[in-house]
């Protein structure tokens, strides 16, 4: 099988000669590995660990960001970041919260810095991607609603906005949801026929429970999903759609979006059993993730890896319907040696 051939009998329930993985990793673990494989590219790191599938990523046609005097930045979705460093790698925080000072609908009306769906080399866009199509199953990177609402505005005060503000709540979402649509469509108009899925996002529940009540999920997050995953559908493709947290039971929501495969499976958020989301989901939904960035990854051996792979696979790849990978970006703080024990191959082999 090729790696397309692969990913797509998984999302089909198929028994497989292998399962499929895929890899995501922040830039210290990719810098890490390539220094270890003495690798130039991070592609190359997908042909020397076998991945079946990656993102890909428009180039934008905005200049880089300017960095501030406080070494902060506005990305090019309007969010103001100031890169932060601890022991293991740097990451960025939120300096600021650009609507936060908005009072009214009528403020957000005037504000003038929403991201551009246009501000990309979509005429490029299929040359750019088309290589890479032959070799792998390709991701397509969008859609955050309510993450990049409440960036804008401040968590807090978008939380309060639900209950006191709701219509300055539509109207961010609204305009996100929008960007995202375009984006979308932009984006199939020009490459469509290399682009194999669409993988969109919005964490809604913490390590033990929902961040939102489920009416307030229905009414403020829900809706805008359905809208953009509308036009996903319209072109034909699968959407994998990630939420990191206790969200088990918004499964029967979540399906009729809808989504096709759930990510990252965080296997210390309560609730997550693999043997039940199989049982229960795995004839409707595949899955995505599942090995343990929270305690296995970064503190485990290389033998509690490997176990922790053969569990899920055994599992959760039963007859297809699962793609192997780390349950979020591969942090700085997992051991080289844990990283490549997840992708030995003799452990992705499944029952034919």
């Amino acid at each position: 099988m090729t790696h397309r051939e692969r990913v797509l009998a998984a999302l089909a329930h198929r028994q497989l000669d292998r399962c499929p993985v895929d890899f995501w990793a922040v830039p210290e673990v990719v810098e890490r590995l390539l220094k270890h494989f003495d690798a130039r590219e991070e592609a190359e790191l997908y042909d020397l660990l076998d991945v079946d599938m990656q993102f890909v990523f428009p180039r934008s046609t905005l200049p880089d960001p300017e960095i501030l005097p406080d070494g902060s930045y506005f990305d090019h979705m309007g969010v103001h970041r100031r890169p932060v460093r601890n022991q293991y790698c740097t990451y960025d925080e939120y300096a600021s919260y650009p609507l936060a000072y908005a009072r009214s609908v009528e403020d957000l009306e005037r504000y003038n810095k929403w991201p551009d769906p246009e501000a990309f080399e979509w005429e490029h866009f299929a040359a750019q991607i088309a290589p890479l199509h032959e070799k792998r199953f390709l991701k397509l990177h969008a859609g955050g609603i309510f993450e990049y609402a409440w960036a804008l505005r401040g968590y807090e005060q978008f939380m309060m906005d639900l209950v006191m503000d709701p219509e300055i709540v539509h109207y961010i979402m609204d305009k996100f949801c929008t960007y995202w649509c375009t984006f979308i469509r932009r984006a199939m108009e020009a490459a469509g026929q290399y682009l194999d899925m669409v993988y969109t996002y919005d964490d809604i529940a913490a390590q033990n429970a929902l961040l939102l009540s489920p009416d307030m999920l229905e009414e403020f997050v829900y809706p805008y999903h359905r809208r953009m995953n509308a036009v996903i559908k319209s072109y034909g493709k699968p959407i994998m759609y990630h939420s990191c947290g206790a969200v088990l039971s918004q499964l029967p929501k979540l399906a009729e979006l809808p989504i096709d495969v759930l990510n990252p499976l965080q296997p210390m958020a309560k609730g997550m059993d693999f043997r039940w989301l199989k049982d229960t989901w795995g004839d409707r939904l595949s899955f995505h993730g599942g090995i343990c960035l929270q305690s296995t990854l970064p503190k485990g051996t290389p033998d509690e890896v490997r176990a922790a792979v053969r569990r899920a696979i055994s599992i959760l790849g039963e007859k297809g319907g699962y793609i192997m990978t780390s349950a979020h970006y591969l942090q700085n703080d997992v051991p080289t040696e844990n990283i490549l024990a997840m992708y030995e191959p003799e452990l992705r082999k499944t029952g034919e």
